[in-house]
């Protein structure tokens, strides 16, 4: 499993940097349909990698509760950012999705307490480096969220960010 190495980190007041080793390769964002279906299952192979670290050796923890629980109170400052949603729930009221969302939510709970992974946290096409010669993913980038949770969670992001990013071209 091909990831960055950590070269550097700085804090200022302005905000922090962190500073990685190049991943070879191109985002998959940027690669055609086409040849973004060559690519994916060298792609799920990456992912799975990290799904098969040690859960007990992953110190970040991303479990749906504790996610959920941000959600709440994203929700509750009335701050959900419009952009991240589907088009279809752009207009929709975010009390509404709330609802959605917790009845996902508790059928979400007992799947998780059975398949405990380490998770990528932010799948998106952007975040797979791969060789546009071979089409092989060459690697990960962007592990900010990386922690413990269910691999769906990884699983439907990858799955939803590869449909809008085809239906965007």
């Amino acid at each position: 499993m091909a990831c960055p190495e950590v070269i550097n980190w700085q804090e200022e007041q302005e905000g922090a940097c962190l500073v990685i080793t190049a991943i070879p390769g191109v985002p998959a964002a940027d690669l055609s349909g086409a040849d973004l279906l060559k690519a994916w299952p060298s792609m799920g192979q990456q992912l799975g990698a990290v799904h098969s670290l040690s859960v007990d050796q992953c110190p970040f923890e991303r479990r749906l509760s504790r996610m959920f629980g941000r959600a709440v109170d994203v929700v509750s400052r009335n701050a959900v950012n419009p952009d991240f949603l589907p088009d279809e729930d752009k207009s929709t009221p975010q009390l509404d999705l709330w609802l959605v969302s917790n009845e996902s939510y508790r059928c979400g709970l007992d799947q998780e307490r059975t398949d405990m992974v380490v998770c990528h946290g932010d799948p998106c096409m952007p975040n797979f480096m791969v060789d546009p010669k071979t089409l092989q993913c060459t690697g990960l980038i962007d592990l900010g969220r990386l922690g413990t949770a269910d691999r769906y969670a990884d699983l439907a992001l990858m799955i939803a960010n590869a449909e809008r990013t085809g239906s965007a071209r």
